[in-house]
């Protein structure tokens, strides 16, 4: 193979083609199914609970995950049913041979053939709160007797990493700022503006303060992408604009829908107002240190690209604003449609 030799360019489009196809199906999927499904058992009496199981809707059907309980823990009384807008929950009573929960097994069955996780918070009368992440490779939880006070800290954190790496249109945008900012100093301008901002309406939305509808806040988000696509292309030809000169403002006034967005990954949860500004605190960490994470593999990427010299074709540098700019307009169009219908 000689040093000059290069593929095709048909290849490169057909390529570039199919990923982009990819990422849009994979994210649209993910999009509906990331959301956790959550169970709530509050003791009200020795041996006896009620029992919240919040299952989410996913195209207006409710996931098919259904709780089994252990043989020595059984139903007081009938489930009830509430359908929500997001979700259906089942509120009943239990009760358990002695000795509380310790010991006790709760199967989630169908869970495995999800990528929905399961959030479980236990209260107990001694004010005991325990709270558990329980993922598809393992739908079970067993009760133990005592769990570290660090547990729910963990399920928080875990869940906002979680959120952000799955967000794949917040870590475009983020993405997409990479391709914009000229000098270091900038980008750290331009990333903390946005922390800063999405922080400020994750608490304010988590709280209750501010509530926007999901449908025209995720077409907003969409359009955020959608326009960095030619502030890329003004960047590649040496043109400049506000946004280029001062992406940080841009940063942060965009950076406040994606928190409102944040926030939908939070409060999916149900979580008492008691447990929020906790789980709000470690929810967020978890969020900038998803973020940080994927800045930094970025930057080692293009720091490696560039040290191995890689020459690309000329056509492909405008790869980055190809992609923003085509799953920011994809994204647009389908929650705009998805918002008309759901005004029909």
């Amino acid at each position: 193979m000689s040093a000059g030799w290069t593929l095709p360019m048909s290849f490169w489009r057909l390529l570039f083609a199919v990923v982009v196809g990819a990422v849009a199906f994979v994210s649209s999927a993910i999009a509906h199914e990331i959301r956790p499904a959550y169970l709530q058992i509050d003791e009200i009496a020795a041996n006896r609970y009620k029992v919240v199981w919040r299952t989410p809707m996913l195209s207006g059907m409710r996931l098919p995950i259904a709780l089994r309980f252990a043989e020595s823990m059984r139903s007081a009384t009938e489930p009830a049913q509430r359908e929500l807008p997001d979700s259906l929950a089942e509120t009943r009573v239990i009760e358990t041979d002695g000795g509380g929960l310790a010991g006790k097994r709760v199967e989630f069955v169908g869970l495995q053939a999800t990528i929905t996780d399961v959030l479980v918070r236990v209260h107990l009368l001694d004010g005991t709160v325990e709270t558990t992440m329980i993922h598809p490779s393992q739908p079970w939880i067993d009760f133990a007797a005592t769990r570290s006070p660090l547990a729910a800290a963990k399920v928080y954190f875990g869940s906002g990493f979680q959120h952000i790496l799955l967000g794949i249109d917040h870590l475009l945008f983020v993405f997409g700022l990479l391709f914009i900012v000229r000098s270091r100093w900038m980008l750290v301008k331009t990333i903390t503006a946005f922390t800063v901002a999405h922080s400020i309406t994750l608490a304010v939305a988590t709280l209750g303060k501010v509530e926007i509808p999901a449908l025209p806040l995720n077409a907003m988000i969409a359009l955020s992408i959608l326009f960095l696509g030619p502030e890329i292309v003004r960047v590649w030809r040496g043109q400049t604009s506000f946004t280029i000169l001062h992406p940080w403002i841009v940063s942060f006034a965009f950076g406040l829908l994606h928190g409102f967005g944040f926030a939908s990954g939070l409060t999916a949860l149900g979580l008492p107002q008691g447990d929020i500004p906790f789980a709000l605190l470690m929810f967020n960490l978890g969020v900038e240190a998803g973020q940080l994470a994927f800045v930094g593999l970025i930057l080692l990427l293009i720091a490696a690209l560039k040290s191995i010299e890689i020459r690309l074709p000329r056509r492909l540098e405008l790869m980055p604003a190809y992609a923003v700019g085509i799953l920011g307009a994809y994204w647009t169009i389908d929650r705009i449609a998805a918002m008309l219908g759901g005004m029909a």
